[in-house]
This record gives C-alpha cells, structure tokens and sequence, in this order.
C-alpha cells in the first residue's frame, strides 16, 4: 500500500507548523533539534522526503520494484519547497531527504546551522533556458527579459549557463556564485529574480527562463526537447544525492537505500522514463 503524502506549496506553511519546523526555528534554536547521538529505530520504515519529480518517482520505483527484496520498508514524502525537506531531516521529522545538490547544501547547512550531508548521488536534472517567444537562442535580444531563480546557488548556477552560452558576461572568476551584480555585460537583457518553482509558470510574462529540471517536467516541458539550451552532464557538480542528518550515513536502512539507488534498476529507469532529461550520476551497478 503507497503511503505518499504530497505536501503542496499551499499547505507547506501548514505542515511546517505541525512538525514544528521552520527555517528561522531551525537557524536561531539549535536546541530544538532531534538529538544527534540518537540510534534510529533499524526495524521502522525509512521515511525520506523527497520532491515530486523526479525524486520521488525514482524512489517509488525503488518502493514499488526493489524494497521488498531488499528488506528495506521505505514511506516517502512528497515537498514542493526546497527547506522543508532539510529542516524535517535535522529535526529528525524523516530520516532522510532527496531532492538537492551539493552546492545549495553547503549553503543551506551554512545559512542555518544545520549538518545535512550527502550519502550518494542519483541523478542530474539539466537546468535549462527555455522560452514560449524565442525558437533559438539566437532569438534572445537586447532589451528582452529573463527569469531566474532567485536562491543563491540556482541564480549563480543560471547565470553561469547563460554566460556559457553567450547571452552574458560574468566577472572574472566568480563562476556558478554569480550573482546578478556580478554580470559584468548584461547585453542589453533584463532579469527578474523569481522562485525557483514558480518559473515555468512565468514563461508567459517574460521572454524566457532558466528553469530547474525538475520543475520544467513536472510542468510538462521535456528538458531535451524544449529547451533552447541545456547545461552539459560531463563534470557536473550538480547531482542530486540521498541525504541525511551528520550521524546517521551508516543506518542500515540508509545503506540499503543507496545502494538501490545506485543499481543497474535504477540506472535504467531513469534513462527509459527521461530520455535524457534526467541523467543517472553514476556509471555501473553497485
């Protein structure tokens, strides 16, 4: 029997105040986190909160064909926000999370106090340009305007492939933690700041838009179809990983999990159901 619970943008305010979990609770009292030296429970279900897509479509595969076989109980929980997952994981609300890369971790765990740490990686979603005026990217032009993800690690990773691509010039050395100040030659473009989530919902009110891979399929757009550019697999630091609260890496259970993740199963499920719009980040079975 599944036992997903989606959490919607709309209620995430509503459950955050049920598990007692919020952002500034979490930066300013770290003496309301779960205590770290406590053993998990081995013989409960492994809980892990997990995006939509595709996170936990990888890991309800996993439930649904693998688990059992493995010994592993697994419950997921859906989010649709990019705190909650983290948060719930340090409070010890879940045992687990699946939804970031390492690059908006290491900020997170700095902005916050917290001590999340990735277990293995899973896939990469290639973030993308894409647009509903624009045919090529040739057709972005000087005085149009582009959305952004407005979080630090996402806006800086975005910035980067426009750069890549010629749209833009950052200053020297500043990479994927490129913030808008630190375009040096914006070519006449304009850029709007704008949740990550809400992206693909704005592609009707600017010309075009960097979006997450993960947020341009759960709202039907194809990454290596429809995007006029896509950020390249090969040297990727952005792989999305299992993660969990510092202490907790060699829980059995989390050890059976990773270790699904990273099976042959796996590999070819992302690649029949994605076709290339999600990326495994790792070779050969474990």
């Amino acid at each position: 029997m599944r036992r997903n619970i989606k959490l919607t943008a709309a209620a995430a305010a509503t459950a955050a105040l049920a598990l007692g979990l919020t952002a500034c609770g979490t930066a300013s009292d770290p003496g309301a986190r779960a205590d770290s030296g406590s053993k998990a429970d081995e013989s409960k279900a492994l809980v892990v909160a997990a995006s939509p897509t595709p996170h936990a479509d990888i890991l309800n595969y996993v439930k649904d064909n693998l688990a059992k076989k493995a010994g592993l109980e697994l419950e997921v929980k859906e989010f649709t926000d990019y705190v909650l997952p983290n948060t719930a994981t340090q409070q010890g609300q879940v045992d687990a999370n699946f939804f970031q890369h390492k690059p908006y971790l290491d900020d997170f765990n700095k902005k916050n106090r917290t001590t999340i740490v990735p277990v293995v990686d899973v896939h990469l979603e290639p973030l993308g340009l894409y647009s509903k005026k624009a045919k090529e990217i040739k057709d972005i032009k000087a005085g149009q305007t582009v959305a952004v993800p407005n979080d630090t690690t996402n806006e800086g990773r975005a910035l980067q492939l426009l750069a890549d691509n010629g749209l833009i010039t950052l200053k020297d050395g500043v990479g994927t933690d490129a913030k808008l100040s630190d375009i040096a030659d914006a070519k006449g473009l304009k850029f709007k700041e704008l949740e990550a989530a809400t992206l693909p919902r704005a592609l009707n009110d600017v010309d075009a838009a960097v979006i997450n891979g993960n947020y341009a399929i759960e709202a039907d757009l194809e990454p290596a179809a429809d995007s006029l550019v896509l950020e390249k697999a090969e040297s990727n630091p952005y792989a999305n990983f299992l993660a969990v609260k510092e202490g907790n890496e060699d829980d059995a259970r989390v050890q059976k999990l990773a270790k699904l993740l990273g099976s042959a199963e796996v590999k070819k499920f992302i690649e029949d159901k994605y076709a290339g719009s999600v990326v495994p980040a790792f070779g050969a079975a474990k």
